[in-house]
């Protein structure tokens, strides 16, 4: 097997080796997910904290729940874009034996297009609920925190998911060989 083979065998080593590289894209790429890795630690240190003061206090965390669904939007919706560049996405391939390499490569670049073009109307529709929460003051029950910061968010982080679809659709027609995410 040849140094090439060995790089095409395996596309989750591809994409760990082009972040490698020292570019700015490359800290465009992994600073939503370092960001997510901040969040997540914070939740759990929150959790035992929480637990801690609980068990043996007597007295929790009031405002824990709340928390616990912020930090959690943070994660998954930090995380979605270079989840779905990597094509990491959860996918059922049970019909994959029946798809040639052509169709295969087809199929693939059609789903990327269109998961692209679908998150388009859930951010633009985000935002909308983000702006009017932000017009009516709607705030978080303990730590009164503006609701609207959450759906801008999340509207962005679902658009910028939507654009790296299409990316990937894009990737799979000008270079098919190479698109292996």
């Amino acid at each position: 097997m040849t140094e090439q083979d060995d790089q095409t065998s395996n596309p989750a080593q591809n994409w760990d080796m082009s972040l490698r590289q020292t570019s700015p894209w490359r800290y465009i790429a992994v600073a939503p997910t370092w960001f997510a890795a901040g969040i997540l630690f914070l939740l759990m240190s929150m959790t035992f904290a929480d637990v801690v003061l609980r068990s043996l206090f007597g007295n929790p965390i009031e405002s824990a729940t709340e928390l616990t669904r912020l930090f959690m939007a943070i994660i998954v919706f930090s995380s979605l874009p270079i989840v779905s560049w990597k094509g990491a996405n959860i996918v059922v391939d049970l019909m994959d034996p029946l798809f040639s390499r052509r169709l295969a490569a087809l199929r693939d670049f059609v789903i990327d297009l269109a998961c692209g073009i679908f998150l388009l109307w859930p951010a633009k529709r985000v935002w909308e609920l983000a702006e009017r929460a932000r017009e009516y003051g709607d705030v978080s029950e303990y730590l009164n925190l503006p609701q609207h910061y959450v759906g801008w968010f999340i509207s962005v982080f679902t658009l910028v998911t939507a654009i790296t679809f299409i990316a990937r659709a894009v990737a799979r027609v000008i270079s098919p060989t190479k698109a292996n995410f």
